[in-house]
């Protein structure tokens, strides 16, 4: 998706070298559109900080899956809560490894809203 160019620049081109300090005094000066503006990039930047797990529109209905399957992290939350052990579910899922199951762990447990409603709208389906 194209973004239109922003119209936001730090005030200096010193911008790249400032330390956490400077950056913060930076920060607190814009104006309350120019932080909204920051905030919608850094949460943007952040969409896709989950190792292995993806999101593509139109898989899966966009749910968390592993990356390079069409194995939904709802579902093998689904599979442990209904007391299938993690071997159980590597046997199940042979494509699968150990790391993959962290990785899903890991994003759950992050996610836990988001897990349960897809688990509800799954079994509501």
């Amino acid at each position: 998706m194209c973004q239109p160019e922003s119209s936001f620049h730090f005030p200096d081109r010193q911008a790249m070298n400032m330390t956490l300090d400077e950056l913060r005094t930076h920060l607190l000066a814009l104006t309350p559109a120019e932080k909204t503006e920051i905030v919608h990039l850094l949460v943007q930047s952040l969409g896709n900080s989950w190792p292995g797990i993806e999101k593509v529109s139109g898989v899966v209905g966009g749910d968390a899956c592993l990356v390079g399957t069409r194995i939904p992290v709802w579902d093998l939350v689904q599979y442990r809560h209904l007391g299938a052990s993690d071997a159980k579910i590597l046997e199940a899922y042979p494509q699968l490894t150990a790391t993959h199951l962290a990785q899903a762990w890991s994003y759950a447990e992050a996610h836990p809203e988001e897990i349960q409603r897809a688990i509800e709208q799954n079994e509501a389906a």
